[in-house]
């Protein structure tokens, strides 16, 4: 999901020769410092930054790149909009199929009405990452990574790759699990190597270093009301609340949280504040924040309890939630449920009236633009 922001205010292989991304075409971009072949481990979360910058997650190298897209194609996604069997297409381009692809995240870019997608051909040690782009005509292109200016940042404490879960699953493939750019800032949540382990980030662009994050833990309702140490943020989205800059996250099972930005210090813990539990038995997937009718609403996707439109009218007003809610209960802010939104798997906001949709459909995954709700 393309996550680019104002705190101040709401806001959001084989190559075609016309659509190249080049070190030249990308070269005055402020903060790309280096040209050449990013060298990327795994392609995760997306999000776009200033004008022609696309922020990569790497959670298997631990490393945020920014590169530069160059000039995208003309025929921007609109209204009415579907490409069924996309995966089916980005496989045949990648050579390979379907059934051996992972599209991870999509992004769509300010401005150009271009859908991004970042993907895994293959499994194992032998997986290859790959970033294609989808244009309104339904032509899929593979983004040329061979020589585009870019630059690049490590995070230093994240998991090894010996670092299991109580599943035996790797941690290293949760070092980074969202991005959002938020004036001038790359906001990152996943997992580092420590004891406290679920951590969020704000690191400037043009990139420096990056620091050991914050340690954030959650009461975590429909766990008991435990503290939440180990579980990463799962998605969120920069947003005001009460007038002041936050981060509106959500993470598996589902409780849904609120981290003051100046609350993020390097090396200090926070305790968020639930305002929602929206269900046990359920992992988030992507969240979008939007305005209509003079109001604004989460479009939160999940794993097994649909597309949820949340109102944010009493977000201010909502005490934190302490107690436990057992039975898959539900507690604090309140939803509705988008009936005909159905096995959604990623979406992003397609200017300020349509969102676009990764869906699982008849014969595979389908990519598409609705009206917001």
């Amino acid at each position: 999901m393309s996550r680019l922001f104002s705190l101040v205010s709401l806001a959001a292989v084989l190559v075609a020769p016309t659509i190249m991304a080049t070190a030249a075409a990308a070269a005055d971009v402020k903060g790309l410092t280096e040209s050449g072949k990013p060298e990327l481990k795994s392609a995760g979360p997306l999000a776009f930054g200033p004008k022609g910058v696309l922020f990569v997650g790497d959670p298997l190298g631990a490393t945020i790149f920014a590169i530069g897209v160059g000039e995208a194609p003309k025929a921007a996604l609109g209204d009415g909009f579907k490409l069924e069997g996309v995966d089916g297409k980005v496989a045949a381009l990648l050579g390979t199929t379907a059934a051996d692809l992972s599209i991870n995240d999509v992004a769509i870019e300010p401005g150009t009405g271009i859908a991004y997608l970042s993907v895994t051909r293959g499994v194992g040690p032998d997986a290859q990452p790959a970033i294609c782009r989808v244009d309104g005509a339904g032509q899929v292109t593979a983004l040329p990574l061979d020589k585009v200016a870019y630059a690049k940042v490590a995070l230093a404490n994240a998991p090894n790759a010996e670092q299991k879960d109580r599943k035996g699953r790797s941690l290293r493939t949760e070092a980074i699990t969202d991005l959002a750019f938020v004036d001038g800032k790359v906001y990152i949540a996943g997992l580092s190597n420590e004891e406290f382990a679920s951590k969020l980030r704000a690191i400037e662009f043009p990139f420096k270093s990056a620091d050991t994050g914050t340690s954030v833990e959650i009461v975590h309702t429909a766990h008991g009301a435990a503290l939440e140490t180990r579980s990463p943020v799962r998605t969120f989205v920069p947003f005001i609340v009460g007038g002041e800059p936050q981060l509106l996250a959500a993470y598996t099972c589902t409780p849904l949280v609120t981290f003051p930005v100046s609350s993020l210090k390097p090396g200090e813990k926070v305790r968020g504040k639930t305002i929602a539990e929206l269900g046990n038995g359920n992992q988030p997937l992507d969240m979008i924040v939007y305005e209509k009718e003079g109001k604004k609403y989460l479009l939160l996707a999940n794993s097994r309890r649909g597309v949820m439109k949340i109102s944010t009218d009493t977000i201010d007003k909502q005490p934190a939630l302490t107690e436990a809610v057992g039975g898959g209960g539900t507690a604090g802010l309140k939803y509705d449920t988008i009936a005909d939104l159905k096995d959604v798997q990623q979406l992003d906001k397609l200017g300020d009236k349509h969102a676009v949709l990764l869906v699982k459909g008849a014969s595979g995954l389908d990519l598409k633009a609705v009206a917001l709700p």
